[in-house]
């Protein structure tokens, strides 16, 4: 693993990790959006290949920002899950969020705003606990 960073630079090697566009796709797509099948992922609005999706996965769930665990129902379905490591990175996503709507919504007008940012942005340490709360009631339900 450690081969896998080109430096020894905090900021480099983490986008070792989250540097492609995909990886906080699917990150997003977890947390706010519920997907947590390989079909969820493929049958998003974003459309990413299976090929990347897959290697995406595994390069997540060997940094252990993801577990892939199989479904009750259906041993052939996995469910992949962030774990409290790739919860973490909230924050990042939320200040991602807000950086977006301050600096590109003026050249993306259709982008979609969620509707709490502002709320979001005056208390982001709620807002984090709530969000991470809430994916955690998600995922406890995903094996009930």
């Amino acid at each position: 693993m450690k081969d896998f960073f080109r430096s020894k630079c905090p900021i480099t090697s983490g986008l070792d990790i989250f540097g492609d566009k995909w990886t906080l796709v699917i990150i997003k797509q977890m947390l706010f959006e519920e997907k947590s099948t390989f079909k969820d992922f493929t049958d998003s609005q974003e459309a990413i290949a299976t090929n990347i999706l897959s290697s995406r996965l595994k390069q997540l769930e060997t940094f252990e920002i993801i577990n892939k665990n199989t479904h009750p129902d259906n041993k052939k379905t996995k469910i992949y899950t962030l774990t409290d490591k790739g919860l973490s990175f909230t924050p990042i996503l939320i200040e991602l969020m807000l950086w977006s709507k301050n600096n590109i919504h003026e050249i993306h007008p259709s982008m979609n705003i969620h509707p709490d940012l502002d709320e979001i942005k005056k208390h982001k340490k709620q807002s984090v606990k709530r969000i991470i709360e809430s994916y955690n009631k998600f995922k406890e339900s995903l094996f009930k």
